[in-house]
């Protein structure tokens, strides 16, 4: 494991990754083969087949052609990357500048998309996609499983009966949505809290970058969530686990379960869990007094 990325197990998932505010975020779950941004693009994410961007920041970002390049250079199959519409010819032109600086073209799959679609990822699997609050282009990514189930009035039916209906052409079936991880990327305070997507997931992966009473300002400048705003959240998620991330460099982990521990209820807090759970081992100290 790459000394910079952090594994954990969570609410029955394992999550693979690295976020911290201004240096990367990448955040992959291998049970459902979606990668949360792409951050650097460590080796640990290679082997995931769909990467669900929320938005073009570096930090969350730079790591969209070299993903490309080391499938292809480890003999995997194309990988497909499901971004904003407004980010889908930005990313061909980047692809095409790595194709003129190589000398060759690496095959690549882009996918764009708005707020309010749902993305295939398998069978009786969707990312369903969000409207966030942040600087240019941005969407949240919930991963919501359908499942199909039988209609109440038919569930003490005998077999044969329930063939005989089914031959009839009636519907006997609907889908029941659940929302299994939800995803965020960096946002504001907005409306899309209260999508059943969002509020009702599983899991939730939270930005809270910043922490600290002095800092709120800074948070609303960079479109960002404060500590205040998680705990307004608080009447609204429905969430069984949080999983925090994108913690601001200016904040220890220690400093900020401190808080968190001071000002939730205890089953509230027991919900919580920082991706960041470690300290990171080769983040460099220039980051210690610079960036957010």
């Amino acid at each position: 494991m790459n000394a910079r990325v952090n594994k954990i197990q969570f609410g029955g998932y394992t999550f693979i990754g690295y976020s911290l505010a201004g240096e990367e975020s990448v955040v992959g779950v291998p049970e459902l083969n979606v990668c949360f941004d792409i951050g650097r693009a460590p080796s640990e994410i290679l082997n995931i087949d769909n990467v669900l961007l929320t938005h073009g920041h570096m930090d969350h970002a730079a790591g969209i052609a070299y993903y490309f390049s080391q499938r292809n250079f480890l003999a995997n199959r194309n990988g497909t990357m499901i971004v904003p519409h407004d980010l889908v010819n930005p990313i061909h032109r980047l692809m095409d500048a790595w194709c003129e600086i190589e000398g060759h073209r690496t095959p690549y799959r882009i996918v764009g998309v708005g707020p309010d679609e749902d993305y295939p990822l398998r069978r009786g699997l969707v990312a369903r996609t969000f409207q966030t609050v942040h600087g240019g282009p941005c969407l949240g990514y919930s991963v919501v499983e359908i499942r199909q189930k039988l209609k109440p009035e038919f569930l003490d039916l005998p077999g044969h009966k329930l063939a005989e209906i089914r031959r009839s052409g009636i519907e006997m079936t609907y889908n029941l949505e659940v929302p299994l991880v939800c995803y965020c990327g960096d946002t504001a305070y907005g409306k899309f809290f209260e999508l059943d997507c969002v509020r009702k997931a599983k899991i939730l992966i939270l930005e809270c970058t910043f922490i600290e009473q002095g800092h709120r300002t800074r948070a609303q400048a960079g479109y960002h969530l404060h500590l205040d705003d998680f705990l307004r959240l608080q009447d609204i998620l429905e969430n069984e686990h949080i999983l925090l991330v994108h913690l601001s460099r200016r904040t220890t982990l220690g400093v900020a379960r401190q808080e968190l521990r001071s000002l939730l209820q205890s089953d509230q807090y027991k919900r919580i869990q920082f991706l960041m759970a470690r300290t990171p081992q080769n983040s460099s100290r220039f980051y210690s007094n610079l960036g957010q």
